[in-house]
């Protein structure tokens, strides 16, 4: 099975991003938590899925912006 997630878990997701960037880390853990304080979430999955996706996300940034310097 691939990566493919819901629409509106990558909304959420990249929202949150948005919203509060410098709270998310490349830690899966620590976005868990973060994702907890900062959402009413009904479900532990979907707080999972929320945190998984935003790390993905966080870490892409990062490499993207280390990609960037290095030029």
């Amino acid at each position: 099975m691939g990566k493919i997630r819901h629409a509106s878990i990558k909304r959420m997701a990249k929202t949150l991003l948005e919203n509060y960037s410098g709270k998310f880390t490349v830690d899966y853990e620590t976005n868990k938590k973060m994702v907890e304080e900062l959402v009413n979430v009904s479900s532990k999955k979907l707080r999972n899925l929320l945190a998984g996706y935003i790390t993905n996300l966080v870490k892409i940034q990062t490499k993207d912006s280390s990609v960037e310097s290095s030029r």
